[in-house]
């Protein structure tokens, strides 16, 4: 099945069903990639969280086509960008500005979940004047990190496989609510195949520095001060509470929360029939 078969056997509505083009671009002697995926809308770069890649966001980029100028990113360390002995969110922002220097977007709207949503905010406070308007995927202060562990676990421990199939059904076992279709796509762009035929996990296996990341969750209010917000929370996401949600729209002067239904923290797989329509009228309102 191909990526817009499964986007429309997901809801999603396709009225261009072509792949994106690649981009690379270079900041401070890493290579980083991104998938361009056109428009002549605003431009729109959207990142993923940690242990994703680019390619998380392709049902919503196939459904938001025509809407904005959409290019997802590889963070570094991630996908097929470069691993790096500096993931600090402020190293991560810049590159976010070097994409938009490099896709001569002087102005652009940040989509970021999770981990994305983190540097998405800390582009937005240091370079006010580059960033339109922010929406974050079920991330906000008081984050149930705990929540979180067997899936940390599970992305800790990819190992290279011969076949892909082991892999999707312990992904399967971690989060047995997930279509498995979708995450048999997840795996296929999280590895890549060796030429002896072995399939490799793309990604830095070094963990992230998880209480830098959750410091700079709660510093998301101030960050995130001067610009409008979006916040998206997964109706069954065990890692945002609907309360902790609602506290962190109310401290922002221009916020708002949309629940999107029949998603966990994955909202852009899960269900993103329903989250491009919130994303679609927030971008370009």
């Amino acid at each position: 099945m191909s990526t817009a078969e499964l986007a429309a056997s997901l809801g999603v509505k396709i009225h261009a069903p072509e792949p994106p083009t690649e981009i690379f671009y270079t900041r401070a002697g890493r290579r980083l990639h991104g998938l361009d995926w056109g428009g002549t809308g605003p431009g729109v770069l959207l990142l993923h969280g940690g242990g994703l890649s680019a390619h998380t966001w392709d049902f919503v980029c196939l459904g938001l086509r025509g809407a904005a100028r959409l290019v997802a990113l590889d963070l570094r360390g991630h996908g097929d960008s470069d691993w790096s002995d500096d993931y600090r969110v402020a190293t991560m922002a810049d590159d976010v500005i070097a994409a938009a220097d490099h896709l001569g977007l002087a102005r652009v709207g940040l989509v970021g979940m999770s981990l994305g949503g983190v540097v998405a905010a800390h582009v937005a406070d240091t370079h006010p004047g580059r960033v339109e308007r922010v929406a974050l995927i079920d991330v906000a202060p008081g984050v149930d990190f705990e929540s979180t562990g067997r899936m940390r676990a599970f992305m800790a421990g990819l190992r290279p496989v011969a076949g892909l199939d082991a892999v999707v059904d312990a992904a399967l076992l971690v989060n047995p609510k997930a279509d498995r279709a979708s995450v048999a796509h997840r795996m296929s762009t999280l590895f890549r195949r060796a030429p002896d035929g072995v399939w490799v996990p793309k990604g830095d296996p070094r963990p992230p520095d998880f209480p830098a990341i959750l410091a700079a969750i709660e510093q998301l209010p101030t960050r995130l001060a001067r610009v409008p917000v979006l916040l998206v929370r997964g109706g069954r996401s065990k890692v945002l509470a609907q309360s902790t949600a609602e506290r962190l729209v109310e401290q922002l002067p221009d916020g708002e929360l949309v629940v999107v239904p029949d998603a966990g923290h994955n909202v852009q797989e899960d269900n993103p029939a329903a989250l491009i329509p919130a994303l679609r009228a927030f971008l370009t309102r």
